[in-house]
């Protein structure tokens, strides 16, 4: 049995009228979209500003409070804030939601992470995890939010 080597031209077939049939071409219903929480003070002033961008569907948090101690309220004890001010609960929030983007600095509230990452891991909801600030001011932040995010980015800028 001899085998063929997958080519360049085996994606420009992909692209063809006659592979165009089996494309989805309306969209898939589900969630509706991102959402982007701040677990501390130097996040909520990235998410706030990034909130004026274009994101479809994404809606933008704070902490309303910090967590603390988890206790017995579990994911109830999450309460949000929008950037505008209204208050939401993290359950409500996490119905319609595709993935949940948690931005951390240098003094993330590490019990939050902990909350929404597993009430994210309950639903099936992807989880991602941004640290933004100096590695070496950081590397606490990193370790409070990596076992809660299942992509992690760390970056200075």
């Amino acid at each position: 049995m001899t085998t063929r080597p997958i080519l360049g031209s085996s994606c420009a077939r992909a692209t063809t009228a006659a592979e165009m049939r089996y494309r989805i071409d309306r969209p898939i219903r589900g969630r509706h979209g991102a959402r982007i929480v701040g677990l501390d003070a130097g996040a909520d002033a990235i998410v706030e500003r990034i909130s004026h961008e274009q994101w479809g569907n994404a809606r933008f948090f704070s902490l309303a409070q910090p967590v603390g101690a988890v206790g017995d309220a579990g994911s109830e004890s999450v309460t949000l804030r929008t950037t505008d001010g209204a208050v939401s609960s993290l359950l409500t929030e996490l119905e319609e939601a595709d993935v949940v983007i948690m931005v951390a600095t240098t003094e993330s509230d590490a019990a939050a992470a902990t909350i929404i990452g597993a009430a994210c891991t309950v639903r099936g909801i992807m989880t991602a995890g941004l640290v933004i600030g100096e590695r070496e001011l950081v590397s606490e932040t990193v370790a409070s939010v990596r076992p809660h995010a299942r992509v992690l980015m760390v970056s200075a800028d």
